[in-house]
């Protein structure tokens, strides 16, 4: 975990200093909750944090048990909420088209999500940059916090580190020596050297934070929204990680079943114990009666247990941890051999998760409005309430989170082209056909090439018909 230290500052009002201190306690509250996420979504859990004291041994307490439900529940739903960009007209397009690729947000968009997921919220930081004109980026609550105002329903302030730890072999002993605090009127850069942080102030016209949140499930009691690795999910995946043991341990005994000899006599008995292995994976055993007793030797072995009521668990357990997320049975590793489900089922057993993608995309979609506007601001430098109307109407847009298949869109865009005559020639039209931007640039430019050597065909004979008249 990262510790942010501030000691002194020179630079900073008191109120600026207020608000620093402020956010270093929230950020230095919510690490130990974070990393705790970190654990279960990287599946980093072991016996010893799952383990009842009851039926599993302590020799293995360190023991990973492999459990990726973590990461199933926060990935399989971030990879329905697709950013396609933004769409709009005019310059204001052209302008927000290299704010993306300069950006790279399309890229930067999906890691985002599944920090959001993760932990319950991102935030997006602004800042004016020579080159890309605004520069755009996202950091998990691992490296950033910030304070709500309820009174003005967003951000009062926040901070955010921006260099990073050079290599995973240096988390823990790493301190960050650049933290940028955002305020209402000004983005402060705080950098450190010899233990003292000094403050440069780039003051800007926004009136508010160049911070936004993107907030998953949030409510009123926690506006800056709850992750999806809530207690109750983690629970069950301690209860995933106990049974996966248990039938582990099960099959070892099951494995090497208990035997017994009885009647045998004290050199035999000797010999026995002296290589158990080796009597016990024998093809044959003899023995001869016991000359004290005159009785027989008995062989026997204990019954079996069995592994159904591991099973039975674990299949209960499974069903449990796909109604609490919204997955699939399927998603969650239990598959029906005997009554395969059609695809029908299937789809419906998504309809949940596809709800949940529609409703990120609703949240997150606000917040990219919100940011693609302070960016056009910054890179005109003007207020927000100075923006035109084509740089308001530009929008975000997500694909489809039912993600249907090629042969359905493409049936529904046939259908609406012979509706609608000029639909056939657009790029949506070729979209819903099945083909991405690379494509639909590669047929574009193509037949534009084939009209342009039609055009010359066609000057040619008109040229050839003027030379014969």
């Amino acid at each position: 975990m990262i510790t942010l230290n501030f000691g002194t500052v020179r630079g900073l009002t008191v109120e600026e200093l207020r608000q620093l201190c402020d956010l270093a306690d929230v950020y230095q509250y919510h690490q130990g909750r974070n990393a705790i996420k970190d654990k279960y979504y990287e599946g980093h859990v072991t016996l010893n944090d799952v383990n009842l004291g009851i039926a599993l041994p302590r020799g293995l307490r360190n023991l990973e048990v492999g459990c990726n439900w973590g990461q199933k529940a926060v990935d399989a739903l971030a990879s329905r909420s697709m950013f396609d960009g933004f769409v709009g007209s005019g310059t204001a397009a052209d302008t927000v088209a290299q704010l993306v690729n300069g950006n790279r947000m399309l890229a930067e968009y999906g890691k985002a999500c599944r920090d959001e997921l993760k932990y319950g919220c991102v935030f997006a930081t602004l800042s004016s940059d020579p080159m890309l004109k605004c520069r755009i980026r996202f950091h998990s609550p691992a490296t950033s916090a910030a304070l709500w105002s309820g009174e003005k329903g967003r951000i009062s302030c926040g901070l955010a580190i921006i260099d990073t730890v050079p290599d995973e072999k240096d988390e823990g002993t790493w301190r960050p020596h650049i933290v940028n605090l955002y305020t209402d009127d000004a983005v402060i850069v705080l950098t450190e050297r010899n233990s003292i942080w000094t403050a440069e102030r780039h003051t800007h016209r926004m009136g508010r934070p160049l911070m936004e949140p993107l907030l998953w499930n949030a409510t009123t009691g926690k506006p800056f929204g709850r992750s999806r690795l809530k207690r109750a999910v983690r629970a069950l995946i301690d209860d995933y990680i106990r049974i996966v043991a248990n039938a582990t341990i099960a099959l070892e005994f099951d494995t090497t079943p208990q035997k017994y000899l009885l009647g045998v006599t004290d050199e035999q008995y000797d010999v026995i114990m002296s290589d158990k292995f080796k009597q016990y994976v024998g093809s044959l055993l003899a023995s001869t009666s016991n000359p004290e007793t005159g009785e027989n030797p008995v062989f026997g072995q204990l019954a079996q247990g069995s592994l159904q009521p591991h099973v039975d668990k674990m299949r209960m357990t499974a069903t449990q941890f796909s109604a609490a997320t919204g997955l699939t049975i399927t998603d969650v590793g239990i598959i029906n051999d005997a009554n395969p489900t059609s695809s029908d089922a299937i789809l419906a057993q998504s309809q949940t998760l596809v709800l949940m993608a529609q409703q990120l995309n609703t949240g997150n979609g606000d917040a990219l409005k919100t940011i693609i506007q302070m960016a056009q601001a910054i890179v005109r430098d003007v207020r927000l309430d100075e923006l035109t109307t084509e740089e308001l109407d530009i929008m975000p847009h997500f694909k489809n989170p039912a993600m249907p298949s090629v042969a359905v869109t493409a049936d529904a865009a046939i259908k609406i082209a012979s509706a609608r005559k000029e639909f056939s020639s657009t790029d949506t039209f070729l979209e819903m056909i099945g083909f991405d931007q690379a494509d639909i640039r590669r047929i574009k430019a193509q037949e534009q090439r084939m009209r342009g050597q039609q055009l010359i065909v066609e000057v040619d004979n008109a040229d050839n018909g003027e030379d014969v008249d």
